[in-house]
Order: C-alpha cells, then structure tokens, then sequence
C-alpha cells in the first residue's frame, strides 16, 4: 500500500539531512535546551551579556549570528544596504 502523507518522492524539507533528521542531533539539541533552562533561560544569558562588555561581545558575534539564516535575498527594486561599525572600549584608561 503506498504512503498516503503529504511527502513526495525526491522532496527535501528544511533541516533535512540526505536520510532525514539526524536522531542524535536532535537529542543533543534538546539535552542543550533543557540545561540552558536549568541554568536561568533568557534571564540568565541576558544577566551573562550584561556582566562583562566581553560577554556581550560573545553574546552577538557568536551566539546570536547562529539564528540568523545562511542566505539572505533582497529585493532587486530596493537593495539592502549593509553598514560595519566599530567601537572602542570606552573603559579604556587614558
């Protein structure tokens, strides 16, 4: 009898991988969110962020980056316009 589910064959889904999702990738990901839990959630990576300028640091060029998608495609008729900036450490002593 043939699958009656709403996959077709040769169809890729998001997160795919050629075999479907890895199952320990998965268990890792969920074992990884059950700890961030226990350690304070959102609470306390924002307290983290806030101790230290370097944790901050941490916080948007390493973690946050790993949220945003790989491929970013604009509109032709109104190009995305992307701008660097850099800061000095204001704690610096003279």
């Amino acid at each position: 009898m043939a699958n009656k589910g709403t996959f077709k064959k040769g169809e890729k889904r998001q997160g795919q991988g050629k075999r479907g999702p890895n199952k320990s990738t998965i268990a890792a990901k969920s074992a990884i969110e059950a700890a961030a839990e226990g350690l304070g959630g959102t609470k306390r990576i924002i307290a983290w962020a806030k101790e230290d300028a370097a944790n901050e640091r941490i916080f948007w060029g390493n973690i946050y980056p790993k949220l945003l998608p790989l491929q970013i495609a604009g509109d032709p008729d109104s190009p995305m316009t992307i701008q660097i900036l850099r800061f000095a450490d204001a704690a610096k002593p003279d």
